[in-house]
């Protein structure tokens, strides 16, 4: 976990770590199943520099992504001095480094963090939050967002998610791979058949094991700003606030902000999710913690 003033999460950094071998090594044995498919020197090459791109290009690239899908754009202190201000104090309060700022012209209000380290990461809001916000509950969004860059959980649901991406190939590959080898060879369809069972178990785990950990991320990232900020009922007014809003909107006009909506703090569409399915804990359960939290830090020191 990086080194900051947030408070340390231990759950957390096991649960980051479980989750990026469970799923390395099904990515690993994912590879193996396709280059065992393949069964050509050349072929299996391929796969093997295919499967290292994609997991490079998720890293390398998970700002930029996250940020497309929200339509977001990076602003400078002079276009949005009010935002980057708190930033550079709660950055300076949590002793980290400051990450890039950027706003997404969204009636949606959200905000979510990405990026592949605390020196290469982005923190972004919509315009929707800016206005149903008022200052202190910003800031205690703001807080975090930034406990996510801190404790780095978004790089590891980022590079995660590579093996469920290569699940999904693997499929379309097994498909148009089996059917063009099924008429030179009968033989064809048992391997086809592997394949795609070994791609179904892949994306299965990798579905709800980054669903475990995106709830646990929320919650842990709800303690760690509440602590940094001592102000926890600001973070519960503003879930209240932003859960109510989002509620309120359309759903035709909540899929624009949907591609993203597991980085957010409140899930853009809900759809109905719950339990083992849902990207985030319940609302009730974030904001009892959050009560506890106010109920801890009003005690009378000593």
């Amino acid at each position: 976990m990086a080194s900051s003033r947030f408070i340390k999460d231990s759950g957390l950094t096991v649960r980051m770590t479980l989750t990026l071998f469970l799923l390395g090594a099904l990515y690993v044995g994912l590879v193996v199943a396709v280059i065992a498919f393949v069964r050509s020197p050349g072929g299996a090459v391929a796969v093997a520099l295919i499967a290292v791109g994609m997991a490079f290009w998720q890293w390398w690239s998970s700002d930029k992504v996250a940020m497309r899908a929200m339509r977001a754009r990076e602003v400078s202190p002079e276009e949005a001095p009010e935002l980057h201000g708190m930033i550079d104090r709660l950055c300076a309060l949590a002793d980290m480094p400051k990450p890039r700022v950027g706003v997404a012209d969204m009636a949606v209000p959200n905000a979510f963090a990405t990026g592949r380290s605390p020196e290469r990461s982005v923190v972004c809001v919509t315009t929707g939050i800016l206005q149903t916000l008022d200052a202190e509950e910003l800031e205690a969004v703001l807080a975090h967002e930034l406990s996510h860059v801190a404790h780095r959980d978004v790089l590891v649901m980022t590079v995660a998610s590579s093996a469920g991406i290569a699940a999904g190939l693997l499929l379309r590959f097994a498909q148009f791979g089996g059917m063009g080898r099924s008429r030179n060879n009968n033989s064809a369809l048992p391997a086809v058949l592997i394949a795609v069972v070994v791609a179904l178990v892949v994306y299965a785990v990798s579905f709800l094991s980054l669903r475990l950990l995106s709830r646990y991320r929320e919650l842990s990232a709800d303690r760690a700003g509440a602590y940094l900020t001592l102000k926890p009922a600001a973070l519960a007014s503003a879930l209240q606030k932003i859960s109510g809003e989002v509620a309120a909107i359309p759903t035709r006009d909540l899929r624009a902000a949907s591609a993203a909506s597991a980085l957010c703090i409140v899930p853009a569409l809900s759809g109905g999710l719950s339990g083992l399915m849902a990207t985030h804990p319940p609302l009730e359960r974030r904001l009892s913690q959050l009560a506890r939290i106010q109920t801890e830090l009003s005690r009378p020191a000593g």
